[in-house]
């Protein structure tokens, strides 16, 4: 390959490069349901990435397993650039969750495939593995995923639960996964933001609490 072939080679795949990182501009335009903690607005995809990003650094030592925190904080920031096509699934919309799984696999398709093929077969990797937790990192990465709204929720007067009328075995339906990534932070989310809110009225009772 000639000096210029090669000048033009690395110059696409700048070009893909870039191309990809303003599209993913758009992750800060998708809304989700849970309130930032001081109720002035609902957070977006981005915000709840860099939030769990930042959890998963300061809590990282708490994963039932070592983890690569690295790594994890990597899941973290991609798991959700999907929605920028398939849009946020609100985490109590049974509905949306019948169409979710093909929507943002045809969305994962369409996104990580702007990147040149090494970043594209890396990114679908990072977010595969997210999607399956099978991984020690996936599973303490998915307990932030879920954590990171619980906290906020309890913070924000329990609005979003309020206002879709969400029930204490929805939360723990949600959440029947989240010891696999710490029982200790777990643990600590239910005592401290779940249990409040039941006994506040803000997670409707409707049965028995796991820890007494």
């Amino acid at each position: 390959m000639s000096e210029e072939e090669k000048r033009k080679s690395r110059e696409e795949r700048l070009d893909r490069i870039f191309r990809f990182a303003l599209e993913i501009d758009r992750e800060k335009t998708i809304g989700r349901q849970t309130y930032l903690s001081d109720l002035s607005r609902k957070e977006n995809d981005a915000e709840h990435a860099w939030h769990m990003a930042v959890m998963i650094l300061l809590l990282g030592e708490y994963a039932n397993e070592k983890i690569d925190v690295l790594h994890t904080v990597h899941m973290a920031l991609i798991h959700d650039l999907v929605e920028i096509y398939a849009g946020d699934t609100y985490a109590y919309d049974e509905k949306g969750k019948e169409t979710q799984a093909a929507r943002e696999r045809e969305a994962a398709d369409r996104l990580f495939g702007l990147l040149p093929s090494d970043l594209e077969a890396s990114f679908r990797a990072l977010w595969e593995e997210f999607e399956e937790r099978k991984t020690p990192e996936s599973r303490f990465a998915r307990l932030m995923d879920n954590v990171q709204p619980l906290m906020l929720n309890a913070a924000g007067e329990g609005r979003s639960w309020t206002e879709h009328g969400v029930a204490l075995s929805q939360v723990l339906g949600r959440n029947a996964g989240s010891p696999e990534g710490s029982a200790q932070i777990w643990e600590y989310a239910y005592r401290h933001f779940i249990h409040p809110s039941v006994e506040a009225g803000r997670l409707i009772r409707d049965r028995e609490e796991p820890f007494s």
